[in-house]
């Protein structure tokens, strides 16, 4: 089937759009005007004397299909929005690991929009998992910015192919929904460079997203919608954004500031109050008409990239297959698919299902999936498999099965608790295979409010209770937006899966696991813990009377629970096969220095299994020493690696000076501090399979002196070390008392008149270390 688009286009003209010509043209109202949006979805065009200068363009809500509305809908929900492809949310595409897939989603994505005549999909997002409780976690691809900027770039780079733009969101610290429009992300600027800007990063660098979309938070007690250190020091000046910095909808609270801050378009629609609003400050002299011409032309530069699409008449560029986008959607489910346990029974893992036919499937939400999050983000979807129809269709006959539940969005069910139990429990006694479909209703997580707890619902624990004493053969499947506690039940289950939020073609992706038409290859880009008080921000998350303290700094998902040696449910970057996979031969070889710094690593990976797979191959690096504490190892390349039966290949990546650096709080900078390295590849995070050490040299990272610097500080100085060093072996100072002054600032020193220094001689060394 294929979706022609037959809507009128938006009205244009066939002369090329001259950005400069036109904003020359404009007058500071007409440019203001340009800041803010027509409506709820569209630009403001301008025109005069009946003459379009600037015709609007539309853009719409993403990121895992299009949510296109007409302007009397409900902005929030499906009503009014047009069927599109929903594919599956970042939190099952994240767990592919699978940039070439994320691509074709993209491409995909990018064709449908273009087909509705959209200019930009809002979309994606790649905030850091700070805290499994956060509500919008679906939307979000892992707890890694590695591979949160890598997976996200390639969907940029997907949809952006055909000719219609993206919208990186949401700009910066966005981690929880609790407060969302108010609260401040306290956090230091090592963290933030380290954990939760380096995604937004790769993504700006490696591919131009056309916007990118601001937070509606503070960061550090400024929103981010006027903050100019984001917006313009480090989005445009450090890393070259070249395109336009569009609000979140409603997150503007000082236009003006924001005007001059780099935020070019408030959506949506101010009714004129703040274009007013920067017409009076330019007059008064409060804002330079440089920075009102800046953001007008960058909404001009957006609408001139927009035009070519939303003027072709090509029926490649008019329509999309409905039925090829559905089964890519169906590839992806299965792709992001995690298979977290799958242990013998009777002498053989339960999955593949050996006896598809002998199955009975338990749990509402195999006849009522759960699909995709709430919130902006929801998809009206073309059409909606089930995992119920697809195992009876795979089987070949009507497979038993027993709700054991309900679902507020399933099926009306008057019958207790214990009747709905007792009949799954009857079901499921006489089968070979029990699956069960397990997971979170809809109300649990949503944009807007966090999630309470980890757990799942007591009635579906209590089920699955049940049913395992009735049949150990179970299978269970997790349905749900991120992380959900495991304890207290998954030792009764033989396997286990998770295939998140999947998408409109997820029940029969799951499916596709479940028979083995698929081996599993997804890998979880976020930690499951043992319990919420183990998570690294727990006592600080979502924070109290309009501020949240992101206390545990850079140790975010694995770099916390390695730090603290915490054992887990199961680790980042986990996820097994119906295959295995040896790795030999790791090798890593330093090829620069300095600033320069590199390293080339190497392995040969082998599917020594008898069914072909895919293995995504994880490069950890750790420096064991260093002026700051940093986490025990740290992801910073991967690659999914597909493999026929025996086959083996050699797969190198380069790690450059990025890759070694931390951010130096000192210095403010990034530091290659040169020495020892370790270099882990292997399957997870825990699963490591080979390690090597290499030498760095790196980068003088010695700080200034100053009459606050310490004694030990002194000490570790090239130059000043000798000086104080001498100084001490011509005095008899009690070892207690020169313990005691390590961390003694050296004024204090020359005031003691130890180390034999006085302030003339503290001088003259500052100045001679510091020359």
């Amino acid at each position: 089937m294929t979706l022609d688009q037959s809507a009128p286009r938006p009205a244009t003209t066939d002369r090329p759009f001259d950005v400069e010509r036109v904003l020359a043209e404009l007058t500071l109202a007409e440019k203001a005007s340009l800041l803010s949006g027509l409506d709820f979805w569209h630009t403001q065009p301008v025109e005069r004397d009946g003459e379009t200068l600037v015709p609007s363009v539309m853009v719409t809500d993403g990121p895992h299909g299009l949510r296109k509305q007409d302007e009397s809908a409900d902005h929030l929900g499906l009503g009014g929005s047009v069927p599109a492809t929903c594919f599956p949310t970042a939190a099952a595409l994240g767990s592919s690991w699978d940039a070439d897939l994320l691509r074709r989603v993209g491409e995909a994505l990018g064709r449908e929009t273009r087909t509705h005549d959209v200019a930009v999909l809002l979309g994606p997002g790649v905030n850091i998992k700070r805290s499994p409780l956060c509500g919008r976690n679906f939307e979000y691809f892992s707890e890694d910015p590695v591979v949160a900027g890598d997976l996200a770039a390639a969907l940029v780079d997907g949809i952006q192919s055909r000719g219609v733009g993206t919208s990186l969101k949401h700009f910066a610290a966005n981690n929880q929904e609790a407060d969302r429009m108010r609260v401040s992300a306290d956090v230091d600027e090592r963290t933030l460079r380290e954990i939760y800007l380096p995604a937004f990063e790769r993504v700006v660098t490696r591919s131009q997203p056309w916007t990118v979309m601001c937070a509606y938070n503070k960061v550090n007690g400024v929103y981010a919608s006027q903050h100019d250190w984001l917006l313009t020091t480090v989005l445009r000046d450090e890393w070259g954004f070249e395109g336009l910095v569009v609000s979140d909808w409603g997150a503007v609270r000082d236009r003006v500031a924001g005007v001059a801050a780099g935020l070019d378009l408030e959506m949506p629609s101010s009714g004129g109050r703040t274009d007013a609003q920067v017409v009076a400050a330019v007059r008064a002299g409060e804002l330079d008409e440089a920075a009102v011409d800046a953001a007008a032309r960058r909404v001009l530069q957006l609408v001139a990239r927009s035009l070519p699409a939303l003027r072709s008449t090509g029926a490649e560029d008019d329509s999309f297959d409905i039925d090829a986008h559905h089964t890519l959607a169906r590839e992806a489910a299965a792709a992001g698919t995690v298979l977290l346990k799958n242990e013998p029974v009777d002498g053989a893992p339960l999955l593949p299902l050996a006896a598809p036919a002998d199955v009975a499937v338990i749990g509402e939400l195999a006849r009522t999936p759960r699909y995709q999050g709430a919130g902006s983000s929801q998809v009206n979807p073309t059409r909606l498999d089930d995992a119920l129809t697809a195992l009876r269709e795979a089987a070949g006959t009507d497979l038993p099965f027993a709700p054991g539940y309900t679902l507020a969005e399933g099926p009306a069910d008057d019958r207790p608790a214990d009747e709905l139990v007792a009949e799954a429990v009857a079901t499921a006694r006489g089968a070979g295979t029990v699956v069960v479909f397990l997971g979170l209703p809809a109300a649990y997580e949503s944009e807007g409010y966090d999630r309470e707890h980890l757990d799942l619902p007591a009635d579906q624990v209590a089920l699955l209770t049940a049913v395992a004493a009735a049949n150990p053969r179970v299978v269970v499947v997790l349905a749900g937006g991120s992380a959900i506690s495991v304890s207290g039940w998954r030792d009764a289950v033989p396997a286990l899966l998770v295939g998140w939020l999947g998408g409109q073609a997820g029940g029969s992706g799951i499916v596709d696991v479940l028979n083995g038409a698929v081996t599993p290859s997804g890998k979880l880009t976020e930690t499951i813990p043992l319990r919420l008080e183990d998570t690294p921000s727990y006592g600080n998350f979502p924070g109290e009377l309009g501020h949240v303290r992101y206390g545990e700094g850079v140790l975010v998902g694995y770099r916390w629970y390695d730090a603290r040696r915490m054992e887990v449910a199961y680790p980042f970057g986990h996820g097994l096969s119906y295959t295995t996979f040896a790795y030999d031969d790791v090798a890593a070889q330093v090829t620069g220095s300095g600033a320069d710094a590199a390293v080339r690593v190497q392995v040969r990976v082998t599917n020594t299994g008898a069914v072909a797979g895919a293995e995504v191959v994880q490069v950890y690096v750790g420096d064991p020493v260093a002026q700051v504490q940093r986490p025990e190892r740290e992801l910073k390349a991967f690659a999914k690696v597909p493999l026929a039966p025996g086959a083996s290949r050699v797969v190198a990546f380069d790690l450059d000076a990025r890759d070694l650096s931390y951010w130096h709080p000192v210095l403010r900078r990034w530091v290659v501090e040169g020495g020892e390295f370790v270099v882990a590849v292997g399957a997870s995070s825990r699963d490591l399979r080979a390690q090597v050490s290499v030498d760095v040299d790196g980068e003088d990272v010695t700080l200034p002196l100053g009459e606050l610097s310490t004694l030990g500080e002194a000490l570790q100085h090239p130059v000043a070390g000798p000086v104080v060093r001498a100084g001490l072996d011509g005095a008899t100072i009690d070892p207690v008392m020169l313990a005691m002054a390590t961390d003694m600032p050296l004024a204090v020193i020359a005031d003691f008149g130890l180390a034999g220094l006085d302030r003339g001689a503290l001088g003259q060394l500052i100045e001679a270390a510091n020359g």
